[in-house]
């Protein structure tokens, strides 16, 4: 099968609340942020049901208020991911999805 593509731009406003505390006088996304927005533009794009996130890497961290893109590969029932920051690649990893 050939590869479906999706893109989007992520922005995680400086004031989420999950940010309070991760770091104080530093501020960074927390991954899983990160990872609720990869999920919900599956779920969003596909309307299939993310089972398990087997492979994740954070590669560099992502600060408040900076916009990334989001690029997402999917074939059958898995798809790979990256968040992107220009060329440099802040997070990436596997996806299993499920009708």
């Amino acid at each position: 099968m050939t590869p479906i593509a999706h893109s989007e731009t992520i922005h995680i406003a400086a004031d989420h609340p999950a940010l309070p505390g991760h770091f104080p006088g530093a501020p960074v996304v927390p991954g899983v942020v990160l990872l609720d927005h990869v999920v919900a533009a599956v779920q969003r794009r596909w309307k299939m049901r993310v089972v398990g996130l087997p492979q994740v890497k954070f590669l560099h961290p992502l600060k408040p208020g900076h916009a990334v893109q989001l690029t997402i590969e999917r074939e059958d029932m898995s798809a790979r991911f990256r968040v992107l920051d220009g060329a440099h690649v802040l997070a990436s990893g596997l996806i299993e999805v499920g009708a």
